[in-house]
């Protein structure tokens, strides 16, 4: 019998995972070009999808808070404040949705939001609209003129606790800017540009400043403005009148809602950029997917922000249309691509990275 004395043939050395560092001065066209290719005959915002989840969601969400409140037990009303929260947190993410389609895409879908979810919750869609598409400039992402990033894997390790309690505050903070701030506006010029420049964005950047709105928008932000306004000091006068419990369960369970956001936001990206402009494969791969399998990620990630790298290749994509283009990119351009190096395993790994990342010394 002939013996095969040859070596064994060595499995090849497995690819590196793409970063952001690998893509700093040029993209990848090939990814670019198979992310436009292969999602041909998707992008098509469906009112049957957008409609039914978004009032299901405010819906189940509002009537939590009403169990919770009403109850006088508080093993249901705990149990009714999370499913409460997690409702209305989904209800709220349709504002992401709001900031990206077509304004001809589905018609009466924002005035319907906003006065179904928006102004109830001290969060009309102005505040988000006009600032968010900042954070997606190519020229911008990343540096200090984006109102949605701040390098929090470089800062020191204090500053991440303090990120994500301080979210806790927001609702509070909210009713005081739509129940106290905007009626001094309308007397006090002063006050009402500080709250505009300083309280009138969904931003984690401090140093942010809004520009005064201006056109279709300036008139979009003064009803919605004043809605919320009227909606705000209802509500503290009602408190005044029934007292203050319904007002404080409503808070408690909208302050979780905004903790839970606060630590998605923390997880949506890796954080890492020192404040330069990057190409878009950068960006990409400075942002975060969470892919199935796992249902966790819908959860915490809801409305399609659990592909939020593959968002940011592809804004306009609507949020039912994101799995479908995951699973084809997935599939052609398959492990070791570009592509899978946005893709994470879940929030604590990543919350695990940020953590570790704070703590070296620079």
């Amino acid at each position: 019998m002939e013996q095969n004395l040859s070596p064994p043939r060595e499995a090849p050395p497995a690819r590196a995972r793409a970063t952001r560092l690998d893509f700093l001065h040029a993209d990848d066209k090939a990814m670019l070009r198979a992310a436009r290719d292969l999602t041909r005959g998707l992008g098509e915002a469906k009112p049957g999808i957008y409609w039914p989840d978004m009032i299901a969601s405010a819906l189940v969400g509002y009537g939590g808070v009403a169990l919770a409140i009403l109850t006088d037990s508080l093993a249901v009303a705990l149990v009714a404040g999370l499913i409460a929260s997690l409702a209305l947190y989904r209800a709220l993410m349709f504002i992401h949705e709001l900031t990206h389609i077509h304004r001809d895409a589905l018609p009466g879908f924002r005035l319907g939001w906003n006065l179904m979810v928006g102004i109830p919750l001290l969060t009309p869609s102005f505040m988000y609209e006009g600032v968010h598409t900042i954070h997606h400039k190519r020229t911008q992402y990343g540096t200090v003129e984006d109102p949605e990033y701040l390098p929090l894997a470089l800062m020191k390790p204090w500053s991440l606790p303090v990120f994500v309690i301080v979210a806790l505050l927001a609702p509070v903070a909210l009713l005081v800017r739509f129940g106290v701030l905007v009626p001094l506006g309308a007397l006090i010029p002063a006050v009402r540009k500080f709250t505009w420049e300083r309280f009138s964005a969904l931003s984690i950047n401090p140093d942010f400043r809004r520009k005064p709105p201006t056109g279709d928008f300036a008139k979009r932000v003064r009803w919605q403005e004043a809605g919320t306004s009227l909606w705000a000091i209802a509500v503290i006068a009602g408190s005044f009148a029934i007292g203050w419990r319904p007002l404080l369960i409503a808070l408690a369970i909208v302050s979780f809602t905004a903790l839970l956001n606060q630590l998605r936001t923390l997880v949506a990206h890796l954080w890492e950029n020192e404040g330069e402009a990057m190409t878009v494969t950068a960006q990409f791969l400075d942002s975060v997917n969470v892919p199935p399998p796992g249902i966790a990620a819908e959860i915490w990630a809801p409305v399609g922000l659990r592909y939020h790298a593959l968002h940011h290749l592809m804004p306009s994509m609507p949020y039912h249309d994101l799995p479908e283009a995951h699973r084809r990119l997935a599939r052609e351009l398959g492990a070791g691509s570009t592509y899978e190096g946005a893709n994470h395993p879940g929030m604590l790994t990543l919350v695990a990275r940020i953590a570790r990342s704070t703590m070296i010394r620079r």
